[in-house]
Parts: structure tokens; C-alpha cells; sequence
């Protein structure tokens, strides 16, 4: 089982080798890292998420990390919460034609 966490308060000068060099400190197994980027500046957006091979590493690294600074920022590190399902109906309907024939 892999355990998902969501790091916040990141600088945007942080790279993905930093911080999983960070996460990884004390031979912890991050298996997965992926900072979320703006779509419109291609800039990091101040946050990533870590999948961790164990529920004992992730914890740890919640324990270690949490309130650390890194590049000037104090970090948030907690259990990634699952997304909300999105409600609404879908697309829109046709519309009418309304034209003569």
C-alpha cells in the first residue's frame, strides 16, 4: 500500500530533485513525486504530492517535515486528502433548430 502525502508552503524555486532528496532523508521509499504546475505560466503552483512505499516512511517524513524550512518557506506536510467527486450533469444539451423547412 502507498501512502500519499500533500506537501504545501513550497518555494517556487524548489525542484522536484530537492524536495524528494528532503522526503528521502533517513533511507525513507518516496516512490512518487509530482509538483503541480500553473497551467497558463508553467510555473510551480507552491505545492506537490509524494507517494511513499510505506505507511511507516510517510509518517516520518509528516513527523520530520511539517513546520521545516526549506528555502525560506516553512513547509505543510500532512495525508493527501482524496478529491471530491465533482457533481453537475455533463455537457449541455442540442438546443433547437428552430429554422423552417
Amino acid at each position: 500500500m502507498t501512502t500519499r502525502l500533500y506537501i504545501g508552503n513550497l518555494s517556487w524555486n524548489t525542484t522536484e530533485e530537492t524536495l524528494k532528496s528532503v522526503l528521502a532523508e533517513g533511507g525513507r521509499d518516496v516512490t512518487d513525486i509530482h509538483m503541480v504546475m500553473d497551467r497558463e505560466t508553467g510555473r510551480p503552483r507552491g505545492f506537490a504530492f509524494a507517494e511513499f512505499g510505506n505507511d511507516a516512511d510517510a509518517t516520518a517524513a509528516i513527523e520530520q517535515m511539517d513546520g521545516m524550512n526549506l528555502e525560506g518557506r516553512d513547509l505543510r506536510v500532512n495525508i493527501a486528502q482524496e478529491r471530491p467527486k465533482r457533481t453537475g450533469g455533463g455537457g449541455g444539451g442540442g438546443g433547437g433548430g428552430g429554422g423552417r423547412y
